[in-house]
């Protein structure tokens, strides 16, 4: 148990899930849409706003919270695993190769936490 480890990974996971979030409107809305003016894929975004306040807010359950969003960022890993390699724009496949990183930055730093964090009940 080391609470400093667990402040700083608290932090980077934080940090990563926001820009990830941030990343995923803005690539569907401004940057590169599928379509002209947007379309419906920026609602992949929605399910990053539950990890994002229970992390944000609840301390108490924070470690379960890092439990289950790390099978959950996995998605979004694939989604730009895939866009990287069939999207045929540069700035798409950047974009892609950014939510990539921020996916396995967020999941490194998940598992760090749990690891820092005491078992519960």
């Amino acid at each position: 148990m080391n609470p400093e480890r667990a402040l700083v990974a608290h932090r980077v996971a934080f940090g990563c899930l926001v820009a990830l979030l941030a990343v995923c409107v803005l690539w569907e809305w401004q940057i590169t849409p599928i379509r002209p003016n947007g379309s419906w894929l920026i609602l992949k975004a929605v399910p990053l706003l539950f990890p994002i306040f229970s992390i944000a807010t609840n301390a108490a359950r924070r470690r379960y919270t890092y439990q289950w969003s790390t099978l959950f960022i996995w998605f979004y890993f694939t989604e730009g695993v895939v866009r990287a390699w069939s999207d045929l724009e540069p700035v798409s496949r950047a974009l892609a190769a950014t939510e990539v990183l921020l996916c396995v930055g967020f999941f490194c730093a998940a598992v760090v936490f749990v690891r820092a964090t005491p078992r519960g009940r």
